[in-house]
């Protein structure tokens, strides 16, 4: 597992091995998050303000959260799972009520993200960041970008040079929107038309992988299907990169801060909860993410390229071609079989 440093990292992740859970609660917060999805400075600025020692490990997608909390892990404070995600850990017992509702700051919260169907007054999670899944391709090889199909036909005529997520919701939900059907299907027949569409690209394409951002920017890969994230990459190279969300539709994410059940350090973590709430430290972290930000307060403080940039603020007919993932329960196992077809064969 790939581990973000901050300060004396190795000594706060022995004390949250070694010390009972009570006993190490004062001065420490444990972080489980998505790899680069938060701003380190952020991390450091609410340390030393408030005298708190953070740990961050991290994960690469929400299955891989779930088994290792489910496997028995323990030690951390506050998880970052996809809303979908939320509600599968709030109906397993995975999380507990933060009250982050009742918090000062909360009425910057866009009242429009909370999206939680287990959590409809947002008494357990905090609404974090959302984003589109694009496009990110390199301008020396594809000059213009606007569609799936066209990356598609790329691939087709350049067999290895674009990369997939390695994901089994976003890569199936590409097939699902191919042919015009919801992202959240759970008929049989149009998740099997929608395996199928993607073993047809399957021999062209490169890899399924996330580490895709050096390759791209390189020219090793001219195409990679990820996260709105790289409008960062893209905005400090704009003649080289770019992104795009395609013409046909694409998924969205939103992940949502989630007090764990298990928390062995809840106060600092209601405390780092309110402290992401701050119109400046949301905005900060916005601004490194470059995610949609759901701080209504914080976007007035966000630069102009991303204020206004296509895929980092869509406009309204682009926004309702964006779909965002359900938890399917016992349904989740026809995407998990049609996902072990695609990564066998």
């Amino acid at each position: 597992m790939k581990r973000i440093s901050t300060s004396k990292l190795a000594t706060a992740a022995a004390a949250l091995t070694l010390v009972a859970p009570m006993a190490s609660a004062e001065g420490n917060l444990a972080l489980y998050n998505w790899g680069e999805y938060i701003n380190p400075e952020v991390i450091e600025k609410f340390s030393e303000e408030f005298d708190v020692e953070v740990t961050l490990d991290t994960y690469s997608t929400n299955e891989e959260l779930l088994a290792r909390l489910q496997a028995g892990a323990t030690g951390y404070d506050l998880v970052w799972p996809s809303v979908h995600m939320h509600d599968i850990m709030q109906k397993t017992g995975l999380l507990q009520p933060s009250g982050v509702n009742k918090m000062p700051g909360f009425e910057n919260i866009d009242p429009g993200s909370i999206r939680s169907k287990e959590d409809p007054n947002a008494e357990y999670c905090l609404p974090y960041a959302w984003g589109a899944v694009g496009i990110f391709y390199n301008k020396e090889l594809i000059p213009e970008l606007t569609s799936w199909q066209q990356f598609f036909d790329y691939a087709k005529e350049n067999p290895g040079r674009v990369t997939m997520l390695d994901d089994l919701r976003e890569t199936i939900g590409v097939g699902l929107i191919m042919n015009g059907n919801s992202v959240n299907s759970t008929d049989k027949d149009e998740i099997a038309a929608a395996e199928q569409f993607i073993l047809e690209q399957k021999p062209n394409i490169g890899a399924f992988r996330y580490d895709i951002l050096p390759l791209v920017t390189s020219g090793d890969m001219a195409a990679s299907h990820w996260y709105v994230g790289a409008v960062l990459n893209a905005n400090q190279n704009p003649d080289l990169l770019g992104f795009v969300v395609p013409e046909e539709g694409a998924t969205m994410y939103q992940e949502d801060i989630c007090l764990l059940a298990s928390a062995p350090n809840p106060d600092n973590a209601k405390l780092f909860m309110q402290f992401m709430m701050r119109p400046d430290i949301s905005a900060l972290n916005t601004e490194r993410l470059t995610n949609g930000s759901v701080n209504t307060a914080a976007i007035e403080l966000l630069p102009e390229e991303l204020k206004g940039h296509p895929a980092v603020n869509p406009p309204a007919d682009v926004r309702a071609k964006l779909q965002i993932f359900d938890d399917l329960g016992k349904d989740l196992k026809l995407y998990t079989r049609s996902w072990d077809r695609i990564k066998t064969n």
